[in-house]
């Protein structure tokens, strides 16, 4: 088969971690879980660094790892192209010679090598960095060299371990957002670690939750956070997430327009989701008018205490969307499952993101 394809069991004193998956060629898996569930174990063992009790890991048909077989592909010839929570540039060379190292590690002549490190310089919008050194660089233009260096060797695996972890709030967006753009022009299988739900809407195709060392559940993005079987996935699946197309200042929903702020860059057109809490939303029975406010129109389908509030759960043009109200505000709109109803958010509580082939929807 085309793309990779895993089934491993690894094993040790008090954890055990088994996985079975498979990733298309051009596909993004998102590998979602708490710490301690296992998913830098599983980053390890397709890479090679670690070698499980039992298991299989095949690329394009070819074996990496087959231990009934005996067969173990030693990480330097698996092709496999790593960004990982810190950049781990090399600290005496250029970023220019950081990228151009993977091309000249499988032997990419120097010349080439070079013009291979400005191009992806350049597709990462680093291309001014090229002479500096990375203590010279910020936390996002170090991973951005890190990006280009981990594609430059023209990796046959993109492996992602938290990429956006170690980066601080202004620059995690952007980095978000650039690797958007990136993997989706990318041919290759990447698998993607992330403890951040956004990372799985903005990026993946398909979602994996590992609880435990074990899969709880694993599907279409959009299909496993509309409809999570486990705590887990139901509590950090705990947004409204909206899906339509990018427009100058929102998307385009339906017959509407939700207005946000554009938090990753987006092209008019764009598959794009506005993403907002269940706390910011405000639920009314009629329309209101004056203020610059989102007014959605949702058809109620359950109503859930959750300890000092109440949520409220609806849907709209098969969007699944959740409002957090105190128990005084149902009982005095008394409402009921089938009512028909308006979440209000405000503009600024609003966050538009670009969305991958498979993400979407709700708490």
């Amino acid at each position: 088969m085309s793309g990779l394809r895993a089934d491993i069991e690894f094993r040790r004193a008090d954890f055990t971690l088994r996985a079975e998956f498979e990733v298309a060629p051009g596909e993004v898996l998102a590998v979602l879980g708490p710490n301690g569930a296992g998913k830098s174990t599983l980053l390890s063992v397709l890479a090679g660094q670690l070698v499980p009790n039992r298991g299989r890991v095949e690329l394009d048909g070819t074996s990496w790892l087959d231990t009934e077989r005996r067969i173990n592909v030693p990480t330097h010839r698996r092709g496999v192209g790593l960004l990982a929570q810190n950049a781990l540039l090399f600290p005496n060379l250029t970023a220019l010679e950081n990228v151009a190292f993977g091309p000249r590690a499988v032997g990419v002549g120097k010349a080439e090598a070079g013009k291979l490190a400005e191009r992806w310089l350049s597709e990462v919008d680093a291309d001014g960095l090229a002479a500096r050194k990375p203590g010279q660089l910020s936390g996002g233009q170090a991973q951005r060299v890190a990006l280009a260096r981990a594609l430059a060797a023209n990796p046959r695996l993109l492996l992602l371990d938290e990429p956006l972890a170690a980066l601080d709030v202004d620059a995690a967006p952007a980095m978000r957002g650039l690797l958007h753009q990136v993997l989706r022009r990318q041919e290759k299988p990447t698998v993607l670690v992330t403890h951040d739900v956004l990372d799985a809407v903005v990026l993946a195709d398909r979602l994996v939750v590992l609880l435990d060392g074990c899969i709880v559940e694993q599907g279409q993005t959009r299909e496993v956070l509309a409809r999570p079987q486990d705590a887990f996935t139901a509590r950090v699946a705990g947004l409204n997430l909206v899906p339509g197309v990018a427009t100058a200042d929102g998307i385009s929903f339906g017959d509407g327009t939700i207005s946000g702020r554009t938090v990753e860059a987006l092209e008019q057109g764009e598959d794009a989701a506005a993403v907002f809490a269940p706390s910011a939303v405000a639920v009314h029975r009629e329309q209101p008018h004056g203020s610059p406010r989102n007014a959605i129109p949702v058809r109620l389908a359950a109503l859930e205490p959750r300890g000092d509030v109440v949520r409220v759960r609806g849907a709209v043009r098969d969007c699944a969307l959740a409002a957090d109200v105190t128990p005084a505000a149902v009982a005095d709109l008394r409402l009921a499952p089938g009512d028909e109803v308006w979440f209000v958010v405000k503009a600024a509580e609003v966050a538009i993101h670009p969305l991958s082939g498979g993400a979407a929807v709700a708490p």
